[in-house]
Order: C-alpha cells, then structure tokens, then sequence
C-alpha cells in the first residue's frame, strides 16, 4: 500500500498559504498558466480551420478518414508523453519543465508549413502532441505551487478557459490570416507568440519559499502512482471524458461545414461560440465549488458535486444531432461545452487532494494518458464513422460517455484527501 503524506484541506493550512503567497503574485502565476494555456490551443487550433481551405486542401490533400488518422497522431503523441512529462516536471521543476514544453511545441507548430500530405503532415501533428502533452502537468503543479486547496478549482478553472479563449480567438484570427496571408502563416505567428511567452515566463517565475522544500523532493515514482485506486480510476475516467472535448476542438469547423454548409467566413463569424462558452463553464465551475464550500460543504464533496452538476449539462450533444437548425445546433453543442470545463475546472485539482506537490505533475501527466489514449482511439473511430455513416452516431456517443466518466468519478476513485489513495473505505463511494 502507498501512503501519502499532504496537509489537510482547508484551515489555518490556507491562512498560512494566503498569507505567504501574495495576491498580486498568485495571479501573475495563474496569467502565466492561463497565457501558455491559450498559446497551446491556438497551435493545436490552427489546424481545424485551415483545413478548410482551399489553399490547403490543394497544398495538402486529405480525406475525411485521413484528417482522423491525422488526429490520432497527435493523440498517440499526447497519451504516451503525458506519461513522461509529469515526472519530467516534478523532477526538474516547474519553470524549466513549462519552459522546455513551450519550446518544444512552439518548434513543432511551424514545422507544419513543411507538410504535403498525410503522412508528414501526421508527424507535425505527433510532434506538437508530444510537446503540448506538458502543459497541463506544469500548470497544475503550478496551482498547487501557489494556490491553497480552497482556491485550485477556481485557479483551474482561469488557467484552463485559456484553452476556450484560445478556441474563441483562434477561429475568426486563423480565417483572416489564412484569408490574407495564407494557409501556412498562422503556424509561423502562434510559434513565435510561443518563444515570446517563453522568455517572459524564464525570467519571471519563482516557487514561494515556503514549499519549495516539498516541491524539490524526488518525487514518486511512477509505476508506485499507478498502482494506486486514485490514479488508476482517475485516468479510465479521462479516456471517456476528455474525447468529447477533441472531437469538438478538431472537429467542430468541419462539422459546420459538412452538415450546415458554413463557409469559411461564416466559420469564421460563429464557429468561437461553443469556445466562449467553455470559458465561461471554466469560471462557472470553479465558483460553483467556491460557493458550496462556503457554506459549509466539505471540500471534496463540494468539487464531486460540481462535477456531477456539470457532466450531466454534457447530454445536449445528443439532441444537437437532432435538428436541422444550425443556431440550435451550436447552442447545444455550447451548452456541452460548458459542462465539459466546468467539470474539468474541478478534476484539475483532484490530484493535489490526495497527493504532495512534488508529484501532482506526474499524477496529472499520467491520468492525461488515458485523455491521450481515448482521444486517439475516439478520434480515429470517429473519423471512420462519419466517413461511413455521418455525424449522428458520433455525436450520440459523445453525448453518453460523460456519463461513464462521472460514474467512475463518484463510486471508484475513491476518497479526495490526503493519506492514503489506495486505500479501499466505505467512505470512498461518498468522496469524503
């Protein structure tokens, strides 16, 4: 059995961390996470809306089933090294690992102006997947770094609507520089905004001196953490949940203009709504545990709850499917993305619940594996499927599948407290 050691949630714990992790300072930290957070979906972004144009298509031709495959190369890439990044993390430290996964996908991103097909446009993407794997572990050891148990899902929730401002702002920029300019400009500017966020953060990040002694200590090894219930439960709920999210991020342009026709232009003009409302449900969820733990609600049973709450709003994709109107459609699907970040604003400080901060990095990375593994299975699959048989079955197993993932999350990962992850109680099924 492992045992784990971490302060309580909640207390005087979070007085002294208030106290020794100033305002002013915690914020810059979380805009750092929040600012690579955008950057990375704006490189992953690129893709879904050049795909749509001409000039790509007779620069890079590519099937329907050849634009699954390529996904699934960058999930392939994303599910393996979400594995290595999080103890690469947790081992060299905050600043060079966020550092050295910026780099790596700023790199990887204009590299994309080299492809002619799909094999080599595949290895860009598995280039950038590799990289990109990194920025989730980093920014959620950094929550915990900085961040007291009561204010991490709501710090979550800022850094990750980074990827919903990302999607929001990517899709109208990335039509009219690809109008303008081309298809291969937006590779080159979202990787030099990369090197840019890069130097800033170099020069600028620090851990408070009051956990870098924790922070600094050999972390867990990672076979140790997988033998663990949390961690192995924890990662089978992401292979059902975070798919739902690729499909849309890679996917939804597409949809738009395959079922309802939209041109580039009108992608441009309307395809963000379902980002922007990402980023509201990454808010939404944050607050919505801040209020319950306010009055009075335990903290685990308070994040547990949210994630009930905003898995369930994650049904709408099914009726999406449904109907012919295009504005009901996106609504719909804005409604599913606003549960998907309003849950994700609270699994993101799942791992600090239960584990020390010198291995939350490799708690997240190796559960993102599952996100990796399922995103990669489910996108190849989808891209066979619609190729097949159209949107709808698609869409009605995305509509399901978040709730297999907030079932496994309530009955089996057990407990949200540090000590003992593995241990098997009858608290367990009840989060506390």
């Amino acid at each position: 059995m492992l045992t784990m050691t971490g302060k309580t949630n909640g207390g005087a714990g979070d007085e002294a961390v208030l106290e020794a992790h100033p305002l002013g300072l915690r914020w810059l930290m979380i805009g750092f996470a929040f600012s690579a957070t955008i950057v990375n979906y704006l490189d992953r972004q690129i893709l879904s809306v050049v795909v749509t144009s001409p000039d790509f298509k007779a620069a890079v031709p590519l099937t329907v089933e050849g634009y699954g495959y390529v996904a699934s190369a960058f999930m392939l890439a994303y599910a393996v090294v979400n594995g290595l990044s999080g103890p690469f993390i947790d081992s060299v430290g905050t600043r060079v690992g966020y550092a050295c996964c910026m780099l790596w996908w700023s790199v990887a991103a204009m590299l994309h102006i080299f492809a002619r097909g799909v094999l080599s446009l595949g290895c860009f993407r598995f280039l950038l997947g590799a990289g990109e794997a990194g920025n989730w572990p980093a920014a959620a050891k950094l929550v915990t770094e900085w961040f007291p148990a009561r204010e991490r899902a709501l710090a979550s929730g800022i850094f990750n609507s980074g990827a919903s401002i990302g999607s929001v702002v990517s899709t109208p920029i990335i039509a009219f520089v690809v109008l303008r300019y081309g298809w291969r400009s937006p590779f080159i500017a979202m990787g030099v905004l990369g090197l840019m966020w890069l130097a800033a953060f170099w020069f600028t990040y620090r851990v408070p001196a009051d956990v870098e002694a924790e922070a600094r200590q050999a972390p867990v090894p990672a076979w140790k953490l997988l033998s663990t219930r949390f961690v192995l439960f924890f990662t089978l709920s992401k292979v059902f949940m975070d798919p739902v999210w690729y499909f849309f991020v890679f996917w939804f342009p597409k949809y738009l203009s395959d079922v309802h026709h939209f041109s580039l232009k009108e992608i441009g003009w309307k395809g963000w709504i379902p980002y922007f409302t990402a980023a509201v449900g990454n808010i939404a969820g944050g607050a919505l545990t801040a209020g319950l733990i306010r009055r009075g609600v335990a903290v685990p049973t308070a994040r547990k709850t949210s994630t009930a709450v905003f898995a369930l709003l994650m049904l709408s994709t099914i009726p999406a499917i449904l109907t012919s109107s295009a504005p009901l459609a996106i609504a719909l699907l804005s409604l599913t993305t606003f549960g998907y970040t309003g849950y994700t604003a609270n699994t993101l400080a799942f791992p600090a619940d239960v584990f020390p901060k010198n291995s939350v990095g490799s708690v997240w990375g190796l559960a993102s594996m599952g996100a990796g593994f399922g995103g990669m299975l489910f996108m190849g699959l989808s891209g066979w499927l619609i190729g097949r048989f159209g949107y709808t079955p698609v869409f009605i197993g995305y509509g399901i599948m978040p709730l297999i993932a907030l079932a496994i999350v309530l009955f089996l990962i057990g407990p949200l407290r540090p000590g003992r992850p593995n241990e098997d109680e009858s608290a367990n099924t009840q989060g506390i």
